[in-house]
């Protein structure tokens, strides 16, 4: 059954930036420019105000950036300002409120239907972001969510121009989130090449941070509510906490997801407390989802009634704060 107690994880560091995942604007992602409240939706403040209370402070806010940058203007052109504006709006809200607000372009290494190869326009376009949140410390940067199935050196490459257009834009006191490959799981880190190649990325201010994401279904997807076993939450963490360690690195995991039964409760327990028993090298945790069209989905975490906060909230995450 579940652990009980957080009297059973000894010998901890505190992460310092816990919460999780809030999904929304990026919804309907095949209608471009799609209309809010059809097609898409934002993060409702009562929502964040919840977990702000439970002593949550960092948020992940998910969104389309063909509907910040509209495909007709490329990637390197004009940002559309009502959703520049509702993004702002909710992101400031968090950071108004002392906790952290990641800000996530949802897009898997893709825009308007294609990889992303150009990396000067697409260090632009990390920069032209930066430019609208450089003024605000507690802002985090992510550089894309979860690539997969590209070139290695182009998923470096990417990363490099966006951490550079970042910093270039005058953002430098922010924390930037990397993303590897394979849909940046930390399962497969090291064994699909993340690691040799994502080590070498510089960043001149010195602030960056590896975003990886686990589920702990059999193929790791987040699609099915069984886990592999109660201890499967660990074990897919291990190699990659073996690399932080050994490479004097900063991990960040940032989407954790499971069921809400012993295994799964048991599970995501025990991948909470190995990080924090690993000496500080994982600074952060979030929680795959809040949101408020999740409706019965699994893992949303959505107050008042979403499945994950019945059990998961109080028995898997709230030791951990």
């Amino acid at each position: 059954h579940n652990p009980g107690t957080a009297a059973t994880c000894s010998g901890t560091t505190k992460f310092k930036y816990f919460g999780g995942d809030y999904a929304g604007a990026e919804f309907g992602g095949n209608v471009i420019p799609g209309e809010l409240g059809t097609h898409y939706t934002w993060p409702t403040t009562s929502s964040i105000d919840y977990f702000l209370g439970l002593g949550m402070n960092t948020f992940r806010i998910t969104f389309l950036m063909e509907r910040l940058t509209p495909p007709a203007q490329g990637l390197a052109g004009t940002m559309d300002a009502t959703y520049l504006a509702a993004l702002k709006n909710i992101a400031t809200y968090v950071t108004g409120k002392g906790a952290y607000a990641i800000i996530d372009p949802h897009n898997y290494g893709r825009y308007n239907g294609e990889i992303i190869t150009d990396t000067t326009a697409f260090g632009k376009w990390c920069g032209n972001l930066a430019n609208e949140f450089k003024s605000d410390s507690n802002i985090i940067f992510d550089t894309n969510n979860e690539y997969h199935d590209m070139d290695q050196t182009l998923v470096f490459n990417l990363n490099q121009a966006c951490i550079n257009g970042i910093r270039a834009a005058g953002a430098t006191s922010q924390l930037i989130l990397v993303e590897g490959n394979s849909y940046t799981g930390a399962w497969t880190w090291v064994s699909c090449g993340n690691a040799d190649s994502l080590i070498n990325l510089q960043d001149p201010n010195d602030n960056i941070a590896y975003e990886m994401h686990q589920y702990l279904d059999s193929d790791g997807s987040g699609t099915a509510e069984s886990c592999v076993s109660s201890t499967i939450g660990v074990e897919r963490l291990t190699a990659a906490t073996n690399w932080l360690k050994q490479n004097g690195k900063k991990g960040f995991i940032g989407e954790l997801g499971a069921g809400s039964n012993d295994d799964c409760i048991a599970a995501v327990y025990g991948a909470l407390c190995s990080m924090q028993q690993a000496g500080g090298v994982w600074i952060g945790a979030l929680w795959w989802a809040a949101g408020p069209w999740w409706g019965t989905y699994f893992q949303s975490i959505e107050p008042p009634n979403g499945i994950s906060i019945s059990r998961i909230l109080p028995e898997a995450l709230m030791p951990f704060i």
